[in-house]
């Protein structure tokens, strides 16, 4: 059991925070009597003076593994991208260069405050064995491509992966490792797939993970392609039945948001990556007032160019006030609530995303001492406006510290970079 006192959360100062086990079991202003609680001792007091403790972040869209992709290709629209840099290069790709490469998007995640992440791509049962060695939660899926409107499902070599690793991974760890059903898009797949898919999804209550209207290209042409948007494509074909997390979202019409509310669709909101490719900025004011639950991604490191949320935060906070000619359009809070508990939402996770009694012991704390963070008059706005990932002293998943004042405490940080240096000189020489 650990105890932190002289705790700072948004709303409260001054108060006592313990952990159990698994679960956060004390919050009050109130210190427990001696060196108990309830019976059990203090394994260790955390000190949390000068320190904000926050929920963990949520990434709810990434491709950890293109770590190895980090500024392979740039200043390229998106499908230039794709076709003349990155498919290329992930076609010389073998599960342990995913290993590789997911060990160090874990340890940049976690450094940075990052609790749990929302994963799509080859290999996977590499990138779930980086989450699980590392101590992190991860929504995993294995994304399906179709171009054969003849070819059954069960007879695409992706389903079978995709089945496979849900039938390995899911609810491992004690439910820190869960795996979705994914469809790249719907450029990418047929209507039989999409149909199928969302059919095989709903039968064993999968989630779902989909790319969705990311540019104007994309969206357009499925509309002349299917005579509808993307996103009424999707709802059509029964996607959104099963929980889905639909990423990008930014070139959604009018006619899309009823839809994606009425299935309580999570969109998965990647500012830093729509605008490096130049694919747009969506919504967010628009998609709230919609009553739409809104997480925040970084994609791939291949396009962002860090796994940081806390960044995300930041220019979501800031792109969204410029474009609506409106400072208050995107508040601090409703960001923070987006990387927090909109995320462990989009997971799937009810017991996660916010300090509360009875909630799993997802926690960071950051450093408000930091010459960048003095002084702070609101922790909110210092957390968003502020804070850098520099200032993360402590991650906590399910009441285990992972990254504490700079050093990790379940992974070898050296030998990740030695293998990922290696598997880089392989992979592009």
């Amino acid at each position: 059991m650990i105890l932190f006192t002289n705790v700072t959360t948004l709303n409260d100062s001054n108060l006592y925070v313990a952990v159990d086990g698994v679960y956060i079991t004390y919050i009050s202003p109130d210190k427990p009597d001696g060196e108990f609680l309830r019976g059990q001792k203090f394994d260790r007091v955390i000190d949390c003076k000068n320190r904000l403790m926050l929920p963990g972040l949520y990434n709810t869209h990434t491709h950890a593994a293109m770590t190895l992709l980090r500024g392979y290709g740039e200043d390229l629209p998106l499908q230039r991208w794709l076709e003349e840099r990155i498919f290329p290069a992930e076609d010389k790709l073998a599960e342990p260069d995913v290993y590789a490469a997911s060990m160090l998007a874990a340890a940049e995640m976690i450094s940075g405050g990052t609790v749990s992440f929302t994963d799509m791509y080859m290999f996977c049962s590499a990138t779930a064995r980086a989450a699980a060695e590392t101590g992190l939660k991860a929504n995993i899926s294995r994304p399906l491509l179709s171009f054969d409107d003849a070819q059954p499902l069960r007879e695409n070599p992706r389903f079978d992966e995709a089945a496979a690793l849900y039938a390995d991974w899911h609810n491992a760890c004690d439910g820190r490792i869960k795996i979705d059903m994914s469809l790249h898009a719907e450029y990418t797949n047929t209507e039989r797939c999409c149909r199928e898919i969302a059919e095989y999804s709903k039968s064993i209550g999968a989630r779902m993970h989909i790319h969705l209207s990311e540019t104007k290209k994309e969206h357009e042409e499925g509309k002349a392609r299917r005579g509808k948007t993307p996103a009424r494509f999707m709802y059509d074909c029964g996607v959104f039945d099963s929980p889905t997390t639909a990423a990008h979202c930014v070139w959604l019409e009018d006619s899309d948001l009823p839809l994606l509310r009425e299935k309580g669709v999570s969109v998965a909101h990647n500012p830093v990556s729509n605008l490096k490719l130049g694919s747009g900025v969506m919504p967010y004011s628009k998609f709230k007032n919609a009553g739409l639950n809104i997480a925040l991604g970084t994609d791939g490191a291949a396009s962002n160019n860090t796994l940081d949320i806390l960044k995300e935060m930041y220019i979501a906070a800031l792109i969204h006030k410029g474009v609506n000619f409106a400072p208050d359009s995107v508040t601090a809070a409703d960001v923070i609530r987006s990387a927090t508990v909109c995320g462990a939402v989009a997971q799937g996770r009810d017991d996660c995303g916010a300090l509360e009694v009875g909630r799993r012991a997802d926690l960071i704390l950051l450093d408000m001492d930091s010459v960048n963070n003095l002084p702070s008059h609101n922790p909110s706005y210092t957390a968003v406006y502020s804070a850098n990932r520099g200032d993360v002293r402590l991650t906590m998943v399910d009441g285990n510290i992972l990254y504490e004042n700079g050093q990790f405490t379940t992974l070898d940080i050296e030998k990740i970079k030695a293998e990922m240096r290696y598997t880089c000189a392989k992979t592009f020489n």
